[in-house]
């Protein structure tokens, strides 16, 4: 099982690194959650350097592709050279978006029938793109899902665990990183976020 978060140049933290860390509660042998770059590296929008873990070529054949947000994102969605290597299927994936992220998925032509979330800096680009987009933090319709602000990464990153590995595996992803004294509230306020979204 390969998750792949697409991190670019100029992103942000909180997307890719909330979901990272999550996503790796699941300790299995065959979980692998790594983050896929253009390049060997990429620099944060505050000056972090990150290391590429995979490539966006691997990311193509991942089974689940989270795209990260970043101040970069709307030059990159205008990218045809970068575009045009996201050969994504959610026929067979599972694909969820970040904030600015949800921007690259409506260029890519997966939002054309289904509305989105996103922060509210990016929404006046996803509404130019033709796609509604919701006054909520996450929604998901079959295997595409979006979320929006900085924080609702933690509701992808849960969403795609219970979709994988069941709700339960969800629920204790969730409670090891919340925090002490919240972690019911934090657990449940998750599970509440992805549940009416999930394949019955």
């Amino acid at each position: 099982m390969h998750i792949a978060i697409l991190t670019f140049d100029g992103f942000n933290e909180l997307d890719s690194l909330i979901a990272l860390g999550i996503l790796n509660r699941i300790k299995k042998p065959d979980w692998r959650v790594t983050l896929s770059c253009p390049s060997s590296s990429v620099t944060s929008m505050n000056g972090v350097v990150m290391q590429a873990q995979s490539t966006l070529a691997e990311a193509c054949h991942a089974d689940a592709v989270l795209f990260g947000s970043g101040m970069k994102t709307r030059d990159i969605a205008n990218d045809a050279g970068v575009m045009s290597q996201l050969k994504l299927n959610p026929e067979r994936q599972l694909i969820g978006a970040q904030c600015s992220g949800t921007l690259m998925l409506a260029k890519l032509g997966f939002l054309k029938k289904i509305p989105a979330c996103t922060d509210l800096l990016t929404k006046p680009w996803v509404l130019e793109a033709g796609v509604e987009v919701l006054n909520q933090p996450f929604y998901a319709d079959g295997n595409l899902a979006t979320a929006g602000g900085c924080l609702a990464s933690q509701y992808l990153a849960t969403w795609v665990i219970a979709r994988f590995e069941g709700l339960e595996a969800a629920r204790s992803a969730m409670h090891y990183v919340a925090p002490v004294g919240e972690k019911e509230h934090y657990v449940d306020r998750a599970i509440s976020n992805i549940t009416p979204y999930l394949p019955a």
